[in-house]
């Protein structure tokens, strides 16, 4: 029905009356209008970024194959690499910094510092000299190192420039037994003998400074292993002697209350080092431990922060026929006191085994017989992870099998401990025999092949050899250096 002349006439009288469109469709279709233009331009930038990674062989960012991965973290340079070599320049810091700027070929990544650097992948040489990604032959070799080429500029270029000082004590001091270095002609031996060995080097070698304002560090040259065995003091007295030490060191010194302590190390091979230290809290938690005991379950060990220290008797002549598999009959080797919850696994399921030879105690037959001819040999944590084993089994040609969750190996910032080494976990002590003999025989020449490699940096020199053990914790100490020298 159409709407009548009265209804009409109201509805025109009321047209004028409406109101206007609200105001804010003005910024809705400003913002409608900056969307489109900002997906147009990142329409045109995504095209040439895809465009510039292609050109700038930066393929792998975005490819599983070949990794674009981080290959180092030394001295605060981050590097990045792909097949073809290193892409990316020494980064800066920023003005906040709170973030690292990495040019790549003219353009910018800005990396925040508070994020944690991946595992350093294996890394060989390329044909152009370039470091560049792995790949594994059919023949399982593997590089002993996780980056050679930057192993050895940066080793050299410690052997240069570390300078480390060392307080003074005079030979009249009451403590010089545990202050000074053990006199002259002496031979450090026993278990703990790493300890012992780094202090008389350190105290010989170029890398001692006389000036403190151009250390790179400093060392507190106490020695637990001493100080456990002198009666003034013991193993009751150790935390009250390292406070009064380092109370001295603080009022006489001012080196360490630049820094907290954080320039600063100290050496303690024996486990009973973690107790002297409990008085102290800036020594445990700021200076930098060398320990034989680098066990993430202790609370005053700090992966990345403290060395492990390999425990290691010293060995003066090399023993026979290292490189003969075939004098190998026993497929594992083990013996030690069955102490510790993880021994006593070991010895009650593989104690009666015919292939692997578990002992829980002392041989009656020669140790070093039963490390030369077995194909791995086993190292398994008591009560504590340091033990001598890992350097027994280098030292005698045989392959470590390494039993003992949650650690830090020797010298892991610097060497691919999977190309000559087994690591298992404790679960896998009822799957030994099988994880073993499932390793095939050029898996296994490769490993042994690379143990061979790897010895001289496990072992102590009277005078100090190139790469040996002592060059390798003060590598250790050098990537643990401060790039930021404190003036007083």
């Amino acid at each position: 029905m159409a709407p009548s002349p009265s209804t009409l006439t109201r509805c025109c009288i009321n047209l004028p009356r409406r109101k206007p469109p609200p105001l804010s469709i003005v910024p809705i279709c400003l913002a409608c209008v900056t969307s489109l233009l900002i997906l147009l331009y990142m329409s045109f930038t995504f095209e040439n970024f895809f465009h510039l990674a292609k050109t700038s062989s930066l393929s792998s960012f975005f490819h599983v194959d070949p990794p674009f991965v981080a290959t180092d973290f030394i001295d605060h340079e981050l590097i990045f690499s792909d097949q073809n070599g290193p892409l990316i320049t020494p980064p800066f810091s920023d003005d906040n910094h709170n973030s690292t700027i990495i040019t790549i070929e003219d353009h910018s990544i800005v990396i925040d510092n508070r994020q944690a650097i991946p595992i350093l992948p294996e890394l060989t040489s390329s044909s152009n000299g370039r470091p560049s990604v792995s790949k594994k032959n059919k023949n399982y070799e593997e590089e002993i190192y996780h980056d050679k080429e930057i192993f050895h500029e940066n080793y050299k270029e410690m052997k240069r420039k570390l300078k480390i000082y060392i307080y003074p004590h005079k030979k009249s001091d009451p403590f010089a037994n545990a202050l000074l270095p053990t006199y002259e002609h002496y031979q450090p031996s026993g278990n703990y003998a790493s300890e012992a060995s780094f202090k008389d080097e350190l105290f010989k070698s170029h890398f001692i400074t006389e000036n403190p304002l151009e250390a790179d560090l400093f060392y507190l040259p106490f020695s637990i292993s001493n100080l456990r065995h002198d009666r003034r003091v013991s193993v009751g007295g150790l935390p009250d002697f390292i406070l009064n030490y380092m109370t001295n060191i603080t009022h006489k010194y001012p080196f360490w209350n630049r820094t907290g302590g954080a320039d600063h190390f100290y050496v303690a091979c024996h486990s009973i080092g973690k107790h002297a230290m409990e008085k102290v809290d800036q020594l445990k938690s700021n200076a930098i431990q060398v320990t034989c005991s680098s066990s993430y379950y202790l609370s005053n060990y700090f992966t990345h922060k403290d060395v492990s220290l390999p425990q290691i008797w010293p060995r003066h002549d090399d023993p026979q026929d290292l490189a003969s598999t075939a004098k190998r009959k026993k497929l594992a080797f083990y013996a030690g006191t069955a102490i510790a919850p993880l021994r006593k696994t070991l010895v009650e399921r593989w104690g009666n085994d015919s292939a692997i030879l578990v002992h829980g105690g002392r041989l009656k037959t020669p140790y070093n017989e039963q490390l030369l001819s077995s194909k791995y040999c086993l190292h398994v944590k008591g009560f504590e992870v340091n033990t001598a084993r890992i350097g027994d089994a280098l030292y005698y040609g045989c392959v470590p099998v390494i039993l003992a969750d949650y650690y830090d190996l020797p010298f892991m910032d610097i060497l691919n401990w999977k190309s000559f080494a087994v690591v298992i976990t404790s679960s896998d002590i009822p799957n030994l025999k099988k994880i073993l003999r499932s390793i095939g025989s050029e898996k296994y020449a490769a490993l042994q092949a690379n143990v061979l490699k790897v010895r001289k940096h496990f072992m102590w020199n009277s005078s100090p050899l190139d790469y040996d053990a002592f060059y390798m914790v003060m590598y250790e100490l050098w990537l643990r250096r401060s790039s930021i020298r404190v003036l007083s």
